[in-house]
């Protein structure tokens, strides 16, 4: 017989293993599809520096997943924005909103392990591992087939709703025939952590150069979290940098603003492209985070968004007692993340372009942007809620 789900996460990562917590305890049957074997953790779980939106931790919090954390991680108390060549800088200070902290950063790594952790407490959930997607079947109008290649051959399954969490470069999307917008940024990003002479104090800087983005996120074990964007073309010559010329490349950057920096641990490069779904649902078949949107890293939104991908379709669910993949659901649930989704897409992708143009007309623009931003109070109220992941619809365990 070919056992029939409610629901199939295809993809274990950030997204998908959020999501079949967020499901957990619903009159639902839920399985996971995972690439990785019992015991090791999806390549994604690296040593990134995850920022997490507050309304991200709220949420997290609520599902168990932050207190299963065993590394502290660190709380942004504060963001400083500035641009080499321009005058002018923004400060936003959390306790002047009265809040402790806008979000908190952790590594990767660790968050992966909590997950994992919580997902082991979940005795309904049904995983398939190590597993890999292989082809989509047609719809009978209660489920459509889905066909995965395991260690022990081919096996068919049946699912009233199929999720892509399956990432960037999505095989699921594909088979749906689900199109794609993609722009080369043409920059890689290299990830690092660095520690300095003085242990991060909550503040969170971010750097804008023509060469690309920079950010010293404040980790929870004494160092900073390093995202340095530099222009493809020279990704070779900065990864055959050795330590002293790493570290100096990044105090050139950021000045003494976070103090000298002192050690540097292995560096990890991404190149940098946003890819876009043209749409979010297909019959019986929705799409979260990378496979919806895989967005510049500026910002820290592409998590964050993803996750409220995930808390969004957990809500409309848990709220619904018929068909998991009924085709009024699936378009409530592209109803809700439109306004969230378009809003972050455009801030992203206009914060990059607009602070990575070299343009001499934009300076003088980007300046008095940026003293705007520092003065104007409903300015500041407006990108606080942006990074704090209260924006559009935001799901109730966000709140």
């Amino acid at each position: 017989m070919i056992r029939t789900h409610d629901v199939l996460i295809v993809g274990g990562g950030l997204v998908g293993a959020s999501l079949a917590i967020a499901l957990d305890g619903l009159p639902l049957d839920v399985a996971m599809v995972e690439a990785t074997p019992p015991g090791d953790l999806p390549a994604v779980f690296d040593q990134r520096n995850l920022s997490l939106a507050a309304a991200s931790v709220n949420a997290l919090g609520a599902l168990g997943v932050m207190q299963e954390l065993r590394a502290p991680a660190g709380p942004i108390r504060r963001i400083h924005i500035s641009r080499a060549g321009d005058f002018g800088s923004v400060r936003l200070e959390a306790s002047d909103y009265g809040r402790e902290a806008f979000g908190q950063v952790v590594v990767a790594r660790d968050f992966g392990e909590a997950l994992e952790a919580r997902l082991a407490q979940l005795p309904r959930l049904v995983r398939y591992r190590p597993a890999r997607f292989v082809a989509l079947e047609g719809d009978d109008g209660e489920a459509r087939g889905v066909r995965l290649a395991t260690a022990e051959g081919e096996l068919q399954l049946r699912a009233r709703l199929v999720v892509a969490a399956d990432g960037t470069r999505s095989g699921l999307r594909e088979a749906l025939g689900i199109g794609t917008r993609t722009h080369d940024y043409g920059q890689t990003l290299f990830i690092a952590r660095v520690r300095g002479e003085r242990a991060p104090d909550g503040t969170a800087f971010e750097r804008f150069t023509d060469s690309g983005p920079t950010a010293l996120l404040p980790r929870g074990d004494r160092a900073f979290g390093v995202v340095h964007g530099v222009p493809t073309a020279q990704a070779a010559e900065v990864a055959a940098l050795d330590e002293a010329g790493w570290l100096a490349r990044i105090q050139q950057v950021f000045g003494w603003r976070a103090g000298r920096l002192v050690a540097s641990g292995e560096r990890s490069a991404y190149p940098i492209a946003a890819i876009v779904a043209d749409e979010l649902v297909a019959p019986r078949a929705v799409l979260l985070g990378n496979a919806a949107q895989t967005i510049h890293p500026i910002g820290a939104q592409g998590f964050n968004l993803g996750l409220r991908d995930a808390l969004t379709l957990a809500e409309l669910l848990r709220a619904h007692a018929g068909d998991p993949g009924e085709a009024a659901l699936l378009q409530r649930h592209a109803q809700r993340r439109s306004e969230d989704r378009e809003r972050t897409l455009a801030f992203s992708h206009g914060l990059a372009r607009i602070t990575g143009n070299a343009s001499p007309l934009l300076r003088p623009l980007r300046s008095l942007g940026l003293l705007a931003a520092d003065r104007a109070g409903w300015l500041q109220a407006w990108l606080v809620g942006g990074a704090m992941g209260f924006r559009g619809d935001v799901p109730e365990l966000c709140r």
